[in-house]
């Protein structure tokens, strides 16, 4: 009791004689001992933060966090790992990753044998019903040492009496087998839809390869999935996303149904993410333009842009360039025209409405830039709604030299995704030759410039781990430390630039850098804490950080790792 005594008065005196002493400050979750990047220029790094109310209420040291070290307050010792701000995928497809969960996926086959074996395995042990459909999504032949598409009699092999259709990665072009094919009423007369290709061999029939517009051949009969399907593929992607890290997910593209089905999660307790979600073009579109932007005073779903397309994917060739293919006849396909999108770019800006429109060729960006010019120069910011609507464009993976300043000039976000550059490695000197890849995927330079990117993975195009965003941004190489010739290693990214890639800068694409994107007081509580501190490890060892915890809103909705408790002083 003495001792205990003078322990105590010990801590009250002080030169100027008694002080009162300190109360316990009331936090819902303390963390400290930890290495925090506040992505603050202020105050770039700390050693602890407290969280009330879904809110920071403390950033700073370990002296003085110690106020909240006490009472019933949730503290976690964090034994020195690493803390950033709650990273963010600024283009992702909630509903298709969920269904790549769900269904059969491709991801990953090594060769067209080893997809083929992944079909017929799956078919196994998953019959498909009479009169239903094979569908799947993920296969690439980037690395297949065939070095070409399967083919529809590949396919008719092990699924012959089914239709099948399986996406590739980039959802820009599919394979269907005979039967699907014949159902859509493809064959060798069958012509081009506008914006679309179907494949033809040598004698003029039908490969089974369908890109782009033409895809919707074949899928407008595949029979839509139940809302039941669709809420638990949505339920599947958020919490694999909680998982890995992800904080808020910015869907690129969806419909009001799907909004809603986001919604019932969040009042059922189980959309562990937020989610910045843009309508596709059509009504999804029209509906948005006639009610208005959904805001959230939680910030936890949020709708407020448009989603459109201007061309395809450079894998399947369909990315619009200002010249041919290097290794094709053609300059690829544009999925839309000055007509059909100007009202909707001129009504967005009356209404207050973010457009994201995708853009991959060099030819691609060049027309949206000009269409953004064209309505920009029609409403002036005095009858916006919005001054600066912040539009975006989607991948910008090569861009004009001439057009790069264009981007800064109009206030128009690069939203880029650094793993399309490792997933591209291995096809894209093919496509475009090694001149143009002098102005491919050119983050450092568009950063030099003064452009804000928004990073993410486009998942399911790609597999959609933040630590691959960031080991692709800061290396420019692939998982295997592979770098092909013209690669332009010096586009490569900062640690410092691609942790904003993931945090402040996609919350500025979606007008939230006041609420969210740093680690400061008064911000909303979103955390990425990982086991290895990815911004001083060496690149090889990038990928070995798991995630220990992801806290949204002051919620902890992962902890993968389990995270020791710090008993507070007073009650041991």
């Amino acid at each position: 009791m003495e001792m205990k005594y003078l322990a105590l008065l010990g801590g009250l005196l002080t030169s100027g004689g008694f002080q009162p002493a300190v109360a316990c400050e009331q936090a819902d979750l303390v963390l400290h001992n930890a290495t925090i990047y506040t992505v603050n220029d202020k105050a770039p790094r700390a050693e602890a933060l407290a969280i009330r109310d879904g809110k920071f209420i403390y950033v700073g040291n370990e002296d003085g966090v110690k106020p909240y070290l006490c009472g019933g307050n949730d503290i976690r010792d964090l034994k020195g790992m690493a803390v950033y701000p709650g990273f963010t995928d600024s283009h992702y497809h909630l509903k298709g990753v969920g269904y790549r969960e769900k269904e059969l996926n491709l991801q990953g086959a090594e060769s067209l044998a080893k997809m083929l074996q992944q079909v017929s395995a799956y078919l196994q042990a998953h019959p498909v019903a009479e009169g239903g459909w094979l569908t799947g999504r993920g296969w690439i032949e980037k690395t297949w040492p065939e070095k070409r598409f399967p083919t529809r009699q590949e396919i008719d092999e092990i699924v012959p009496d089914r239709p099948a259709f399986l996406v590739r990665a980039d959802g820009h072009a599919g394979i269907a087998n005979s039967l699907a094919l014949k159902m859509a009423g493809i064959n060798a007369a069958a012509p081009d839809p506008n914006g679309g290709e179907i494949l033809k061999d040598a004698s003029g029939e039908p490969t089974g390869m369908l890109v782009d517009n033409a895809m919707e051949l074949v899928t407008r009969l595949i029979p839509e999935p139940s809302r039941a399907d669709d809420k638990e593929a949505f339920l599947l992607a958020t919490e694999r996303n909680a998982a890995l890290g992800w904080t808020q997910i910015q869907n690129a593209g969806g419909t009001w149904r799907d909004l809603e089905l986001l919604e019932e999660l969040r009042q059922e307790g189980r959309l562990k993410t937020r989610v910045y979600y843009a309508l596709s073009d059509g009504a999804p579109a029209k509906r948005l333009l006639a009610e208005g932007p959904i805001t959230d005073p939680d910030h936890m779903i949020v709708a407020r842009a448009i989603k459109l397309y201007t061309d395809g994917a450079l894998g399947s060739r369909g990315a619009a360039l200002l010249a041919d293919y290097a290794d094709h006849h053609g300059k690829g396909l544009l999925l839309t025209d000055h007509d059909k999108i100007m009202p909707i770019l001129i009504e967005a800006l009356t209404k207050g409405i973010q457009i994201e429109t995708h853009a991959i060729g060099d030819r691609a960006n060049r027309l949206v830039l000009d269409w953004y010019q064209e309505a920009f120069n029609t409403v002036p910011p005095e009858q916006r709604k919005v001054k600066a609507p912040r539009w975006r464009i989607e991948h910008a993976q090569n861009i004009h030299p001439d057009d790069q300043q264009r981007f800064i000039d109009l206030g128009v976000i690069p939203s880029m995704q650094a793993s399309h550059a490792i997933g591209d490695l291995h096809f894209a000197r093919d496509r475009l030759g090694l001149e143009r890849l002098k102005y491919a995927y050119p983050w450092k330079d568009m950063i030099k410039k003064g452009a804000v990117i928004p990073g993410g993975s486009d998942a399911p195009v790609e597999i959609g781990d933040p630590r691959i965003e960031f080991y692709a941004a800061v290396t420019r190489k692939d998982l295997n430390g592979f770098q092909a010739e013209g690669w332009h290693p010096e586009q490569a990214l900062s640690r410092e630039e691609a942790l904003k890639m993931l945090t402040l800068w996609p919350a500025i694409a979606a007008f939230q850098e006041d609420v969210r994107g740093s680690i400061e007081v008064g911000k909303l509580s979103d955390l990425t804490v990982l086991t290895k501190d990815i911004m001083t490890v060496p690149e090889d060892f990038i990928m070995s950080a798991v995630t220990a915890m992801t806290v949204v809103g002051g919620h902890i909705v992962a902890d993968p790792v389990i995270v020791m408790v710090t008993t507070p002083k007073n009650e041991q």
